[in-house]
Formats: C-alpha cells, sequence, structure tokens
C-alpha cells in the first residue's frame, strides 16, 4: 500500500530562547498548519508519532493534546538528530502496512542556547564532562576520534565532524574554501525562506573569516542549536481517493533507515563513523526500492549539520565520487542553475536545527518544492525530491518523495 504526504506544517525555526512559547505552543502551530494544508480534521488522525529530544517522556502526549484529545495512541520517539525523519518513517509504516489511512508525524524542539555537544540530552553541551561523554551512547564513536585525534576542549559535535574535515582536507585535497562554500551557498539560499532562523547572505571570505568553532570548521559553518516544529500528515492511498486530495498528494516512494555497522568503527575515520556509510547504505536501499536513481533526483534536502557533512553526503548519495564533493560544490553543481539544488531551505547551517524537527522540516520544504509552492526558492519543474537525515549513535533515514 502506498503512502503520500498531503499537508505540512513547521513554525519558523528561532534561537533558542528568542520567545516565551512553549514546545506545546510550537507543535500546534505547525500540527494546525499540516492538517490545515491537508483539509483533515484532528478528529480523522487515527495515531501521532511525535519526535523530540530535549523533553521528558510522553511530551508527545502534551504537545498533541494542544491539537485535540480524542483518544488515540501517540507515540514518544527520540533518534538524535535523525528523530524527524523517524517519526516520519513510522507513520509511514503505519500507513503502509495496512493498520492506518491517516497518520500525523509531529517534531519539535525547545532548547538551550550553546553548543551542541556529546549527545541530544540536556547535559551534552559544548562544556560536556568527561563523565559524561564516558556513558554516553555515543562513547564509542568519541573514543574512535580521540584515539586517532586526540580530545579537545572544544565543542565534542563540532570536534569529531571538524576531525573529519581534516580527514577529507588530507585524503582527498579538499580545501578550506570548499568547506565554505557549503556554508555560503546554504546562507544565500535561506535569504528566500521565511521560515529560517537566518536569512544572512555571506561571502566564501567571510564565512573563511569568522569565529573558528574546531578546525577548520567556522560558525558559519555550524549548525545553530533551534527552537521549533515541524508536521506532515501521510495517508494512504484509498483516503487520497476518498478525500478527493490526488492535487496535494506527494508520494513517499521509499525510505530506508540504516545505523551503524561495522564498516563505522573499523577503518577508525571520523568519516566514517560521522556516518557516510549508513547514508551511503540507506541511500542505495532506498533507490532499490523505489526503482530512482540519484539522476532522477531535482531537489535534495540533506543534513549539513557542519558544511563537511554535506560533501560526505554528495558521495553517500552518489552525486559523485569520493573525494570530488568539494569540486561539485565549488563549481554549482548543487544550486539554482546547476545539476541539483541541495538544501533549498538554507539547510541545518542556516534554516536551523531544533533536533526533534529538522527530518519534518525537509518533508516540509520538499512537498513545497514538489507541489511548486515553494516561492522565490522553487526549483522549476521539480518532481522528485530526496531527504537525507542522520544522528550520531547511530541513524541514517534517506526519504525519496515523488509528486503524484
Amino acid at each position: 500500500m502506498k503512502a503520500y504526504v498531503i499537508g505540512v506544517g513547521m513554525t519558523k525555526f528561532e534561537k533558542p530562547e528568542t520567545r516565551d512559547r512553549q514546545y506545546w505552543d510550537m507543535a500546534k502551530e505547525a500540527g494546525g498548519a499540516a492538517l490545515a494544508d491537508a483539509g483533515v480534521r484532528y478528529g480523522q488522525v487515527e495515531q501521532v508519532a511525535v519526535g523530540y529530544c530535549y523533553q521528558a517522556s510522553t511530551a508527545g502526549q502534551r504537545a498533541a493534546y494542544e491539537l485535540g484529545l480524542t483518544g488515540v495512541p501517540v507515540y514518544n520517539v527520540n533518534n538524535n538528530c535523525a528523530t524527524g525523519a523517524t517519526a516520519l518513517m513510522m507513520a509511514r509504516q503505519f500507513v503502509e502496512g495496512g493498520a492506518n489511512d491517516c497518520v500525523l508525524a509531529l517534531g519539535f524542539e525547545k532548547m538551550k542556547r550553546g553548543a551542541l555537544g556529546g549527545g541530544a540530552d540536556g547535559g551534552a553541551r559544548g562544556g560536556a564532562t568527561d563523565e559524561h561523554l564516558a556513558t554516553s551512547p555515543v562513547a564509542r564513536h568519541y573514543g574512535v576520534m580521540a584515539a586517532r585525534h586526540g580530545f579537545e576542549r572544544t565543542p565534542p559535535t563540532a570536534q569529531i565532524f571538524g576531525n573529519a574535515a581534516r580527514e577529507h582536507m588530507q585524503r582527498y585535497g579538499t580545501t578550506a574554501r570548499q568547506l565554505a562554500a557549503v556554508g555560503a551557498k546554504n546562507h544565500r539560499h535561506s535569504a528566500d525562506n521565511p521560515y529560517a532562523q537566518f536569512q544572512d547572505v555571506y561571502t566564501v571570505e567571510e564565512i573563511l573569516a569568522a569565529r573558528t568553532i574546531h578546525q577548520p570548521l567556522t560558525k558559519l559553518q555550524c549548525s545553530p542549536t533551534s527552537d521549533g516544529a515541524a508536521a506532515a500528515v501521510v495517508v494512504s492511498e484509498r483516503f487520497v481517493r476518498a478525500h478527493g486530495l490526488r492535487d496535494r498528494a506527494v508520494e513517499i516512494a521509499a525510505q530506508a533507515m540504516t545505523t551503524d555497522t561495522e564498516e563505522s568503527f573499523a577503518s577508525g575515520s571520523c568519516i566514517d563513523v560521522v556516518g557516510r556509510p549508513m547514508s551511503r547504505a540507506a541511500a542505495r536501499q532506498a533507490y532499490e526500492a523505489s526503482g530512482l536513481g540519484i539522476e532522477d533526483v531535482d531537489v535534495v534536502e540533506l543534513h549539513d549539520c557542519f558544511s563537511v557533512n554535506e560533501l560526505l553526503t554528495y558521495e553517500a548519495l552518489g552525486m559523485c565520487a569520493d573525494g570530488a564533493s568539494g569540486e561539485l560544490v565549488e563549481e554549482g553543481a548543487t544550486t539554482h542553475g546547476g545539476r541539483w539544488v541541495v538544501n533549498p531551505s538554507g539547510g541545518l547551517i542556516s534554516k536551523g536545527h531544533p533536533l526533534g524537527a529538522t527530518g519534518l522540516a525537509q518533508c516540509a520544504e520538499l512537498t513545497w518544492q514538489l507541489r511548486g509552492e515553494a516561492g522565490a526558492r522553487q526549483v522549476p519543474g521539480a518532481r522528485v525530491g530526496l531527504a537525507h537525515n542522520i544522528g550520531l549513535g547511530g541513524a541514517a533515514v534517506v526519504t525519496l518523495l515523488r509528486r503524484a
């Protein structure tokens, strides 16, 4: 049974503590927008999958109750930075498996200021303690990094991705300018996105001159902590036909989740431990399941938590050979007028990264793109979109969306 996205919604992503609004307020806004976009009442929703990382157990119920008190099952989902796409995957599985005809996937986060550290819990900030990191779910990942690079007093997540960037530069000759070009592209794209946390445009030189977080990554190449929410209504083909929603429907052509394997750790490389093998496997599974390939894709929303991860993901998705990703972004192949448009929303770097909402915000952007509703950032003639959402610890989710 096929599954379709018929409604999406999101809040503007904002700096943490910008406004005095609670996570359930943001969830109500995003969820309400998705239901309105779909033309569906909350009473028609049969199950709800709610993703978040920083709130307590059953926060999903607290958020969903703002949309209605109908007694439907609510599932609380936490898969680190891949949480939003995991909630979407759960909704799709309910529909494709025939359990339900209408499911809501909802994701939100209300975060604190400061760098994200060694995991997605409240203690894992830039100043995370050695004890915390030793007991963190990603301790094995940081152990691989420390064995090769040591451990410095910089934000742990920036450190592991920064070390992946160093390895990429040493192995393939990737340059600091190519890494900065990712940030420049995504900041430029976000200028046309009213939902983006930042809408400022920067040159490559300005990005290189920004404060260094962990060499070679500067602040303008790193995703910020953010407050925000996003949602999607996922339905069956039967529901689409019964309610005359074909004009709103975007098919989930395929979706795959992978987790770490021996390959992630065997090489001792941060390139592998931050997820390139997971992403490659998830992409391969999604391509095989859908009959589509990267050559069929028009627009991509991928997990650019740091500029280097966008380059690693180009390679994992098959957009170029390993080591050629720096040239790909530098020559303009991944922006408007190029072969693909990657992160027209501004990506995590500029749109923002409220962990539980990120994967669903990617779904929202691609749904608008495939419907031709993305305004100034529209990719002309877009018919197939790819979303990539990854979390250390680990999970990689690749979703292929196709205009019905």
